[in-house]
């Protein structure tokens, strides 16, 4: 048995692994890279041929896990994607959304290029298009949580809640070796506990083989207290002055989770009665798609949602598709909360609030999540005194504020908690999705705290199995 790391390895975008057995081949997850010095890889044939691949397991729907499924597709792989049911009506959203990023780079690609007098690159042609998305959701098969799924003869999975955004899932596969059957858990991504709407990540206890992502396995996340708190603390007063907040956010899950704590503000009067808009058509069909899968909550959200508490509908809050509606959010008098995408401010309607409201001292842009090197949202988090947007530059004259907490992973601590409470030693640990330094200190800790043998795997390694 084989088992081949074809993407997220000492470094943190697409996720991708296949195993192999004299019975089976199967794929973990078809992730995007998108750090800038990786994404040659998605243009790079596959590994595995896609028509020898018997199953494609997805573990959650954030695009360096998904993202390549319509090229996977797109080559030949015409057998089911298994995925949780959440998580199979997400894939439709966030593909369909990939697919008009990609032509739309492909043609800003090709522009400039030719303005530049520079040679066609790889880059210039779009990965996959609409037409393969509509190839590939035919193939995606929701299952439950906790339900074992056969695959053949020779191989099931169960697919167990991670907490990490709505449908997350570890997987636990059973597969025939030749020295018999083995377990092999792959957590996808690890959720925080104790955050709101979704359910804790499950701990499990035995397995002969770990693959365990490792994003934030050298650091604990920066405490800086009750997120209600920091938020009230930071809107009462900009509110109440007249001015606008802005937050950049991501369409899947942190605006949701974000929708859940303006909600519990709003509900107890603890920030001015003000407007409040989400401006994204992808956050508004995604935040859909939670109400449909109120199973995949916790107790506390089920309880508010059947008592016709609804932690993601309340007073004052509109849900902005149009762009005419997104237009209209600038000729708003008064104090307001703005959320749009993209999350680092990267593209997307966001871009046009900050026009309007960067330079109003009055106003803020509060960040509630990870800005990137490099993008518009550092230099605005890093209080560059001008930034450039829309091909014009801008004083940042509006206050600059980060609400922390809100992370989807967990932390050292956590991914700690999640690796200790096996409860006999795995074969092996693999560490993967995270920076190499990241991983490396990870994989030292393990070792010392429990004596496991833990491997951090370079791209495109195999490792023998037995």
């Amino acid at each position: 048995m084989k088992l081949n790391f074809l993407g997220a390895n000492r470094q943190v975008t697409g996720s991708r692994y296949a195993l192999e057995t004299n019975h089976t081949r199967l794929m973990v997850d078809c992730g995007l890279f998108q750090e800038r010095e990786f994404q040659s890889r998605n243009w790079h044939p596959s590994p595995l041929p896609p028509g020898e691949v018997d199953a494609l397991l997805l573990t959650h729907a954030h695009i360096d896990h998904c993202g390549l499924l319509p090229r996977f597709v797109k080559q030949g792989y015409r057998h089911p994607i298994i995925t949780t049911q959440a998580t199979a009506d997400l894939l439709e959203v966030m593909l369909r959304d990939a697919a008009d990023i990609q032509l739309e780079d492909a043609a800003y690609k090709r522009r400039r290029h030719r303005r530049e007098d520079r040679p066609e690159k790889y880059a210039e042609q779009a990965l996959f298009d609409q037409r393969d998305v509509d190839h590939t959701l035919p193939l995606v098969q929701g299952v439950d949580y906790h339900v074992p799924r056969r695959i053949n003869a020779h191989a099931t999975v169960t697919f167990h809640d991670a907490g990490h955004i709505l449908g997350s899932a570890m997987l636990e596969l059973t597969v025939d070796a030749a020295s018999g059957p083995r377990r092999i858990i792959f957590s996808g991504d690890i959720g925080q506990w104790n955050k709101p709407l979704l359910r804790d990540p499950v701990l499990l206890d035995q397995a002969d083989y770990v693959v365990m992502e490792s994003t934030y396995g050298d650091r604990d996340h920066t405490d800086g207290g009750n997120i209600e708190d920091q938020l009230a603390d930071i809107l009462g007063p900009i509110l109440r002055d007249g001015g606008k907040v802005v937050v950049p956010t991501f369409a899947v899950e942190r605006a949701q989770e974000l929708m859940f704590y303006l909600s519990r503000l709003v509900r107890q009067d603890r920030i001015p009665d003000v407007k409040i808009f989400l401006d994204s058509p992808k956050a508004v069909d995604v935040t859909q798609i939670f109400q449909a899968h109120r199973d995949c909550f916790d107790a506390e959200a089920q309880q508010r949602m059947a008592g016709g508490d609804s932690p993601l509908v309340f007073p004052g809050l509109t849900l902005v598709r149009t762009v005419e509606q997104s237009k209209a959010i600038n000729a708003h008098a008064g104090p307001a909360i703005i959320m749009a995408t993209s999350g680092m401010c990267t593209a997307g309607r966001i871009k046009h609030h900050l026009r309007q409201n960067i330079e109003d001292p009055r106003s803020a842009v509060i960040f509630v999540g990870y800005q990137s090197h490099g993008t518009l949202g550092r230099q605005i988090l890093d209080r560059n005194p001008q930034v450039r947007i829309h091909g014009r530059n801008y004083r940042v004259r509006a206050q600059v504020r980060k609400i922390y907490g809100f992370s989807g992973h967990a932390d050292r601590t956590g991914l700690l908690r999640w690796a200790g409470h096996f409860q006999q030693p795995p074969r092996q640990m693999f560490l993967t999705h995270g920076e190499e330094e990241t991983s490396l200190k990870l994989a030292d800790e393990i070792r010392r705290a429990h004596g496991w043998p833990v491997t951090v795997p370079h791209y495109l390694s195999q490792a023998d199995l037995d």
